[in-house]
């Protein structure tokens, strides 16, 4: 066991709960630090809970948890760790956004748990920095907020500012973290109790690799759908990804057949109809303009695609999802 330094100064982080957030990415930030000071034997941290009214905050999953005060004047070597989850553009308020700015202006670390990347955009915290957020959200943010160099890394550390990807990703954040303040051996040794085997860094990627996530290791197969992921605005045809990849349009064809049972065009379709319900859902994007995003010239044949994929229009969808967002 590392030897107790009790002259080391305790370093508080400041946990933000805002409504509906996402239990597994606050309670693996907390439980890490829980774990340090059982290691070593002495508080190197502590932590407090607030958020705004005071009282209570519930999860997404729907328990509550008691908080320590309202939004509050911090010191200036707090570190925030703001937590949200499911429909943060409703939760992001006006008194949060001004107090998050206020505490930003006097130097106190802040970051962004899951979703909440979005109410650090929304208070201009992410202006010209990197940062990343759940990828369920990506899309949304992207259109929302061109300014921030979005990314796809698990976590982003951008001087006082950081955002996580959610789930977790806020344990390898918080991992690094104590790394860099205890030592490498106390921050393995917490991985261990969490039996966290792998601890990754901010070079990672949040989601799984195409291979893993379709479950076809075939790389020609796997390449083909790496560049429909990444061309949705601008589709390209089933005869140029087959020659980009040195096969026949039928060869193309018959390897979606017999790995993914639909054809080429079919999952593509796909593909671009869930980057539309996504926009749809998280965005204020005008029906037009999410058909355009997502390659459709026609918003008759959008909205004819839309609803045999989803059996509703855009436009019903946009009314039912009103204030809602895919939880992170």
């Amino acid at each position: 066991m590392p030897s107790q330094d009790t002259t080391k100064k305790t370093r508080r982080f400041v946990f933000v709960l805002m409504p509906e957030f996402t239990l597994l990415s606050f309670a693996g930030a907390l439980d890490a630090l829980r774990l340090v000071n059982r290691q070593l034997g002495f508080p190197a941290y502590e932590w407090r809970l607030i958020g705004e009214g005071g009282g209570t905050a519930t999860c997404s999953a729907g328990s509550s948890f008691s908080l320590d005060g309202d939004l509050e004047e911090l010191r200036h070597d707090d570190t925030i760790l703001l937590c949200s989850g499911t429909n943060v553009t409703r939760h992001t308020s006006p008194k949060l956004i001004s107090w998050l700015r206020r505490e930003a202006r006097r130097g106190v670390t802040v970051a962004g748990l899951c979703t909440a990347a979005y109410a650090l955009a929304k208070a201009g915290l992410l202006d010209q920095k990197r940062a990343t957020i759940h990828w369920e959200n990506h899309d949304g943010f992207l259109e929302d907020f061109p300014e921030v160099d979005l990314t796809k890394s698990i976590y982003v550390i951008d001087g006082k500012i950081i955002t996580t990807a959610g789930g977790t990703a806020s344990m390898d954040l918080m991992l690094t973290l104590i790394s860099r303040d205890v030592g490498a051996d106390v921050a393995n040794a917490v991985a261990d109790q969490q039996i966290y085997t792998s601890i990754r860094t901010d070079r990672d990627s949040q989601r799984l690799s195409v291979p893993t996530r379709i479950g076809v290791r075939h790389p020609k197969l796997a390449t083909v759908i790496q560049k429909m992921e990444t061309h949705i605005e601008d589709p390209i045809s089933p005869a140029t990804l087959a020659n980009e990849v040195g096969l026949s349009t039928r060869q193309l064809e018959r390897l979606f057949r017999r790995y993914l049972n639909r054809s080429p065009k079919r999952y593509y379709m796909e593909l671009r109809l869930g980057r539309a319900r996504n926009l749809l859902m998280q965005t204020e994007m005008n029906v037009i303009n999410v058909a355009l995003a997502c390659g459709f010239t026609s918003p008759s044949h959008f909205s004819k695609c839309y609803r045999a994929q989803y059996g509703t229009t855009p436009y019903r969808e946009r009314g039912s999802h009103a204030g809602a967002d895919p939880a992170g």
